[in-house]
């Protein structure tokens, strides 16, 4: 059996000339198609490098523009080309200018003598395809596209527009029902035949040549209508991103195309000279080197796709920033946030950073500056403690710190005070451990020497501030862990607090605390509070605390005496 190959080129010659070479020395008649808008010269220098080769052909040049009808023109003619001139043809096999082949053509030969009237080409109906991009599926049949796509992407869309809003349709001719699928095919000389030489060609060329991107359904749909034995996949590897766009293989691929099934591959890179090398060699062992493993490159595929639409959590780059329609992105590891705590307990960071084996940060969006540990001006990644580049965009300034710090916990303090427009990420973060002492935010204002004027109002601002953060750490769109004590429930047991945080920080750690930072001095809170309150201001946030500390407080409830036998 002889199998043919059609090339259609319209770029990187000189590698499609390598191929074509490599087909044809291993006894396989080959048709080229060069692109017509390629100049003369280039079309000389490519004839000129394989005319000792007898068994190559060029075809009449058509012009080819993606999605159109140009390249099914150019297809007809070279397949046309093909039977008339290589009678001993019994498959023919469509390739393009980029494509390379991944076994030897030995291997292939002997698979199409098993299948000898077997027609291998993508056809599923429009219903059955989940790969199709812009919506037009069923429509590419029924709609005329008289504008380019690529260039003249207003008119395409507003023509569309305006054929769905006025109702008008194409009829689809009786005797076919629309397919769609890949255009590489390997076709049998009886079908390909069939189809050129249909009664009705003319016919159908003129349905076809208004359907969109009729290269994926000209063949496809036809090849019913004639073939005793379709095999709905093709022979060649072609991999697609999320928007439609070929992959294209670079040498770091070699490995991975060894472990292909498929007998061709495109895209190439031009300058892939270590693929190029790999496979045009006619050794027959060249492709052996490596076990048959396609389902692997389906799921490096799928990975990608994943990578390239949803990105590493918590890395935000100009190439491939997140957006939530496509699933949003966050941090990169769980961090922990603390608002309180440093108001109630004197060196509360360093006694954390210490216990915890964590990197404790002071406060990270505090209005003055970046709040680094030992007062650093520069963090990690380069990250300043200007608080000016920080509010540029203080998600990102976030993200890159705990991206940076990967493999060491970091926390940081957060407050009423504090620049407040990252509290919605921290909230819908589900990497965000947030722990809030209610309230907490007025120990320092008591503790001040300021008029009582200006406390009563900085105390009301600053909890209004933190009650619409507590009602947002209640919401719906809530991912992060939240655990919330109002002042007066921590200060009842501060230790199992405390505990707690430890254990979640350092889980390793089984050991109870030996020590504790020292509790900052209360005296008289109570009565400051309700200082609050005489003067107009409500603290609702804090919890209940004994005003008058000379009142009895209520006697115990004694509990039963019982013995134990």
């Amino acid at each position: 059996m002889t199998l043919g190959f059609v090339m259609l080129c319209h770029t990187a010659l000189e590698r499609a000339g390598q191929v074509a070479r490599f087909w044809a020395e291993q006894g396989c008649p080959v048709v080229v198609h060069v692109d017509s808008r390629v100049s003369e010269s280039n079309l000389r220098g490519l004839t000129a490098s394989l005319e000792d080769l007898g068994n190559i052909r060029f075809a009449p040049r058509y012009q080819c523009e993606w999605g159109t009808w140009g390249l099914l023109q150019a297809t007809q003619a070279a397949s046309t080309l093909m039977l008339a001139e290589f009678p001993e043809v019994r498959h023919v096999f469509l390739a393009s200018g980029s494509c390379l082949p991944l076994r030897p053509v030995a291997e292939l030969r002997t698979f199409l003598d098993a299948n000898p009237q077997t027609d291998f080409i993508e056809s599923v109906t429009t219903s059955d395809v989940g790969w199709t991009i812009g919506g037009l599926d069923r429509e590419r049949f029924t709609l005329r596209f008289p504008f380019s796509w690529r260039k003249q992407r207003g008119l395409f869309d507003k023509y569309v527009s305006l054929q769905r809003k006025l109702g008008i349709k194409r009829k689809v001719p009786a005797s076919i029902v629309p397919h769609l699928g890949s255009q590489w095919w390997c076709l049998t000389r009886q079908s390909l035949s069939a189809i050129l030489e249909a009664p009705d060609r003319a016919e159908m060329d003129r349905y076809f040549k208004h359907v969109w991107i009729p290269d994926e359904s000209y063949f496809q749909t036809l090849i019913r209508r004639v073939s005793t034995r379709v095999e709905s996949r093709s022979l060649t590897l072609s991999k697609f991103d999320f928007q439609g766009r070929p992959h294209i293989f670079y040498d770091d691929h070699l490995q991975l195309l060894r472990k292909s099934d498929a007998f061709v591959a495109r895209k190439i890179w031009p300058q892939a000279e270590r693929l190029y090398d790999a496979f045009l060699t006619a050794d027959p062992a060249a492709g052996q080197r490596s076990e048959r493993n396609p389902g692997k490159i389906d799921r490096l595929f799928a990975k990608a796709a994943e990578r390239r639409t949803r990105g590493r959590p918590g890395l935000y780059m100009q190439s491939r920033f997140p957006t939530d329609s496509r699933g949003g992105n966050r941090s990169a590891v769980p961090y922990s946030v603390f608002q309180g705590f440093s108001e109630l307990f004197e060196n509360y960071e360093s006694w954390l950073s210490k216990v915890s084996d964590t990197r404790t940060h002071g406060h990270l969006f505090a209005p003055d500056r970046v709040h680094f540990p030992d007062s650093e001006t520069v963090y990690s990644g380069c990250l300043s403690d200007s608080a000016t580049l920080r509010d540029y965009n203080p998600r990102s300034f976030l993200t890159s710190l705990i991206w940076n710090t990967r493999g060491e916990r970091q926390s940081f303090q957060f407050g009423p005070a504090d620049v407040q427009d990252i509290s919605t990420f921290l909230a819908a973060d589900p990497n965000a451990s947030i722990s809030v002492v209610s309230g907490a935010f007025s120990v320092p204002l008591f503790r001040s020497n300021r008029n009582f004027g200006d406390i009563r109002a900085e105390t009301a601002r600053l909890q209004r501030i933190e009650a619409e953060f507590l009602a947002l750490l209640t919401g719906p769109e809530v991912k992060a862990r939240v655990r919330v004590w109002t002042l007066a429930e921590f200060l009842e047991t501060p230790m199992e607090v405390l505990q707690s945080i430890v254990d979640e920080l350092n889980p390793r750690a089984s050991n109870r605390l030996t020590e504790v930072p020292r509790l900052v001095d209360m005296t008289g809170f109570g009565q400051f509070l309700q200082n609050l309150r005489n003067q107009g201001m409500q603290p609702v946030l804090m919890g209940d605390f004994v005003t008058n500390p000379t009142l009895p407080a209520p006697s115990p409830r004694l509990a039963k005496p019982y013995v134990v036998k």
